[in-house]
């Protein structure tokens, strides 16, 4: 069989070498081919149009080396129309057509020229990333009725009462027989789209289980115009925020679900843990899709439920357990029997249909048979039609509706080589190793209705039905938006008033009564300030804030928030003397709640946290996750491994990127065939695997500090994982998802340099007898003669190169040098090109000027020269007329996730701003140069003091 195809002698390959293929788990052998002959025929296949009931032979190959066999192939009947077939590759691109006139379609000659194939350059090792397939469709007609056909038998095989090594049957009467149509008419081409949702799919947040972003299969789903996706990733919430968000934005309805891992065993602790495939393989799944918002709480708690009982990576629910939760939301959830490793369809592999129908009426028992879906899905292999027949046949005499789904892991074809080395990765081997665990025929992408009706149009309504199961469970995510818990407040008062009482009591200590302030305009600003908070509805947010620094004061535990808080206590930052824009922590038209930081020290920020899961309960808290995304380095050392290349070679290669240049750009360079390179470099199909897995979730971290507190359970919200850490419980999303959906993150951070004053202070106090207020700390010109000196080693925030290279330029004399100080050393004033000017003015080499007089106001106090993002508000403010709120807007569109028609949209807007006040299109494009250089990187002015403090205490 070493004869070459006509195609690939056309496209000029080398003389292919043949290679065995890996047996699977199930003994057969998977062909992998580099090209495929797909239809039924070398000379004569039916157009589309015709829809022939044969719709694509597949012959067997021959057992001799260097010969092609031909078969004899008669079909019953002949279609109308031309026919034309064609050869494809891996990825499904088209090769030239052959074409030829149809007349009669019997007797037709097939000559095996596609058996398993692959081209090998100079007798090197061939690509092992080069996944193919075969390339047939199965056809409408059930297997056993091909074979009929193709034997020229005058009757079906008999079926036996047991499994077959062709997969089970089972003995029943013609009268209680479900029997798919035998003969069905060809279906027409329609001009109209056929309904149809996908109702299984996974995403790269099955962690190595899948290989597309959630966004990538809305795309997909709307290219082929699907009515809803479910997306339904193992054991877990972790892509819907991303799905819902890039779901919304396109207009696509949402199914929410989850794939449920039943009965997994636990790992030795001998042996350590077992690999997932292995423990896969002992343990069973169920597709659960959530009806409504209810149900949604209701499958998030029981995926908490699982997670909590075992441990880290391993959840741990019954079938029994499951079955009992199910019970409870009968009309909430829809319950699909699932794929490979499901319940049922493990059960009729395994057992036979006997096995499979108690398996099937347990889920029925449960939830009643019209919350049960029997799950059809046909990825190309020869045994898939006749599981799905097995399994329509059941579902109908247990009155169970089937449905079509693909159980994708993938969007498109061309993700697949991707997937299987994600999936070798996951199951620590290599893909040599992990071959037998793979999709023989790589067809969990995503398809169309059209295509989903012709491959299950022997299944009536099995298409349809998935459509309208898909718009029956889709439903907003928006809908769980959960709140905060309501604060208790003593004396009978609302979080508004208790929190009005307290700030009372802290301007009273700082300001001095109203009449008599100390600072004009404090108390003006304070009434605003609250005014806003109660309007907003925030109240509660800053009173557990002050509880937790209240708590960390009770304990002597040093804790100081980031920004401005000060008659809370929270900070010791004065907003109004030093002129601090509320609206850049919050405004009335800022989507979310604020962000308040609170610094801990780090050898005691434990306390603090489990202070918070007591107080708050850990049903009602958790930690937030991070989400550790493939990098360059370990993008390439992954897949290095996946293609079984020795941990060294790995090693070498992942720290030779920054010698070789980044990875997407090597990869491109590969792709676009530039060679030239060191010979030890990267390998071809290493680079393009690691660019494909860049960027993308690899395993779930938690964050440093981030915890949601919640007013209610919050695996109704979220599910909650054991994290690596002891005794800490972690959500499945992370800080953006948590904003997106309204949780309320506090961030808990833990700071060295608190600690490290802290034993500062007891060790003076146990050599002195004295007892040191680092608030009240006296104003030394000593430590500013120190710091001019650059003499900061070990002085906090000061100590960089950077840093000290710039006191002795900058001579700081005051606090608000050092405040200036803290902010200079920032990416944003670097890229604004702020730095040099700002110290040639501090020295008087430079004189103060300003762009317009009307910046004045805002950068007088850093000498014309812009350092903190809300100079960068109060410069929209004073030069384009912008309100707070949209100078805040005009914030956090510079930011880090810049959306270019908002920006575009804030852009006219000022410049319409700044032309009212008179400032020229030069000038302008000057102003808004300066705000976009330093909008991104730019250093808060609040966090910037609370940061000086430290810097002077630690100094002193």
């Amino acid at each position: 069989m070493r004869q070459r195809s006509r195609n690939a002698r056309a496209e000029g390959t080398r003389r292919p070498r043949w290679r065995t293929a890996p047996r699977g788990r199930d003994g057969c052998r998977r062909l992998s081919p580099r090209w495929c002959w797909t239809g039924p025929s070398r000379s004569r296949l039916p157009t589309a149009e015709a829809a022939p009931s044969l719709s694509t032979a597949v012959v067997k190959q021959a057992r001799s080396r260097g010969k092609s066999r031909t078969l004899r192939v008669t079909a019953e009947r002949s279609p109308p129309g031309p026919g034309r077939g064609h050869w494809t590759n891996a990825g499904g691109v088209r090769l030239p057509a052959v074409a030829r006139p149809a007349s009669s379609w019997s007797s037709t000659t097939v000559r095996l020229t596609c058996a398993c194939w692959r081209p090998d350059a100079g007798g090197a090792r061939p690509p092992t990333t080069d996944f193919c397939t075969v390339g047939f469709d199965n056809p409408i007609i059930p297997w056993r009725e091909l074979e009929r056909r193709l034997s020229d038998r005058a009757d079906a095989p008999p079926r036996s009462n047991g499994s077959t090594r062709h997969g089970p049957t089972e003995e029943r009467s013609q009268t209680d027989r479900a029997e798919p149509p035998s003969d069905v008419a060809p279906r027409p081409r329609q001009s109209w789209r056929v309904p149809y949702a996908e109702l299984h799919a996974r995403s790269r947040f099955s962690f190595m289980d899948g290989s597309s972003n959630p966004e990538d299969l809305v795309a997909e789903a709307v290219r082929l115009d699907l009515d809803a996706l479910a997306l339904t990733d193992r054991d877990g919430f972790y892509g819907v925020v991303r799905f819902a968000e890039a779901a919304e934005e396109a207009g696509l309805p949402t199914v929410f679900g989850t794939e449920l891992t039943l009965d997994l065993p636990g790992s030795s602790p001998r042996s350590g843990p077992a690999r997932p495939s292995d423990r896969r393989q002992q343990s069973r799944s169920v597709v659960v899709l959530a009806r409504e918002a209810a149900g949604y709480a209701a499958l998030g708690s029981l995926i908490s439920r699982a997670h909590m009982a075992g441990r880290k990576g391993e959840p741990r629910l019954s079938t029994e357990a499951f079955l009992e939760a199910a019970a409870t939301q009968r009309d909430r959830w829809a319950i699909l029997t699932g794929a490979h490793g499901a319940l049922v369809p493990s059960a009729l592999v395994e057992h036979g249909p006997q096995a499979a129908a108690a398996a099937l009426d347990r889920l029925i028992d449960a939830v009643g048979a019209g919350n049960v879906f029997v799950e059809l899905w046909d990825h190309g292999d020869p045994l898939d039609s006749h599981r799905n027949d097995a399994l329509a046949e059941l579902g109908v005499r247990r009155g169970v509706q089937p449905v079509c789904a693909n159980a994708v892991r993938y969007a498109t074809p061309g993700d697949r080589r991707l997937a299987d080395a994600l999936a070798a990765v996951g199951d620590r081997r290599g893909l040599d190793e992990h071959n037998g665990w793979l999709d023989a025929w790589g067809g969990a992408h995503m398809r169309s209705g059209v295509e989903q009706s012709r491959r299950f149009v022997r299944y009536p309504g099995a298409t349809e039905a998935a459509a309208r199961l898909g718009l029956e469970c889709a439903f907003s995510l928006s809908l769980v938006a959960p709140e905060l818990p309501p604060y208790p407040c003593p004396d009978g008062l609302d979080e508004a008033a208790f929190l009005r009482r307290l700030a009372t009591e802290g301007a009273l200590a700082r300001y001095g009564p109203p009449e008599a302030e100390r600072v004009p305009g404090a108390w003006r600003q304070i009434n605003h300030e609250l005014n806003l908070i109660e309007q907003l509805g925030f109240g509660g947010y800053f009173l557990v804030v002050w509880d937790i620094t209240s708590f960390c004061r009770s304990r002597d535990i040093y804790c100081q928030g980031r920004g401005s808080a000060d008659v809370l206590g929270i900070t010791n930052v004065d907003s109004v003397a030093l002129g601090l824009l509320f609206e850049r922590f919050l405004s009335p038209e800022r989507d979310g709640p604020p962000d308040i930081d609170i610094d801990i020290e780090s050898d005691r920020r434990e306390e603090v946290i489990q202070y918070v899961y007591g107080r708050y309960g850990r049903d009602r808290t958790a930690q937030v996750a991070n989400v550790i995304a493939y990098r360059g380095r370990s993008a390439v050392r992954d897949m290095a491994r996946a293609l079984g290349h020795p941990p060294a070679v790995q090693d070498a290669w992942a720290k030779s990127l920054d010698r070789y240049g980044g990875l997407r750009e090597l990869a491109a360079g590969t792709a676009g065939g530039a060679k030239g390179r060191d010979p030890d470099a990267i390998d071809d199909d290493v680079l393009r695997l690691a660019a494909e897995a860049e960027g993308g979730p690899r395993h779930l971290g938690i964050h440093s500090g981030g915890m949601v507190i919640c007013d209610r359970p919050i695996a109704e919200v979220c599910p909650v994982e054991w994290a690596s850490m002891a005794d800490r419980s972690v959500l499945q999303w992370d800080k953006d998802d948590c904003a997106a959906v309204g949780l309320v993150k506090f961030d808990l951070l833990g700071l060295g340099m608190l600690s490290a004053l802290h034993y500062a202070v007891d060790l003076v106090e146990g050599a002195h007898g004295e007892r040191i207020d680092l608030a009240a700390l006296p104003q030394d010109p000593a430590v500013y003669d120190m710091l001019c000196e650059a003499d900061s080693v070990g002085v906090f925030q000061v100590e960089s190169r950077a840093q000290m290279a710039t006191l002795p330029r900058l001579r700081p004399r005051c606090f608000y040098d050092l405040v200036v100080e803290v902010a200079l050393i920032r990416p944003g004033p670097i890229q604004g090109g702020s730095v040099h000017p700002y110290i040639r003015r501090r020295n008087g080499v430079e004189p103060v000027t300003y762009l317009h007089p009307l910046l004045e106001r805002s950068l007088a106090k850093t000498l014309g020269v812009p350092l903190f993002q809300e100079q960068l508000m109060q410069m929209a403010i004073d030069a384009a007329g912008f309100t707070p709120a949209e100078s805040d807007e005009l914030r956090r569109a510079m930011g880090a996730k810049r959306s270019v028609e908002r920006m575009q949209r804030l852009r006219g807007r000022f410049f319409a701003g700044m032309a009212e006040r008179g400032i020229g299109a030069k000038v302008g494009e000057q102003i808004w140069h300066k705000l976009v250089a330093f909008a991104n990187y730019g250093f808060p002015e609040s966090h910037s003091v609370s940061f000086a403090y430290l810097v002077y205490a630690s100094a002193w």
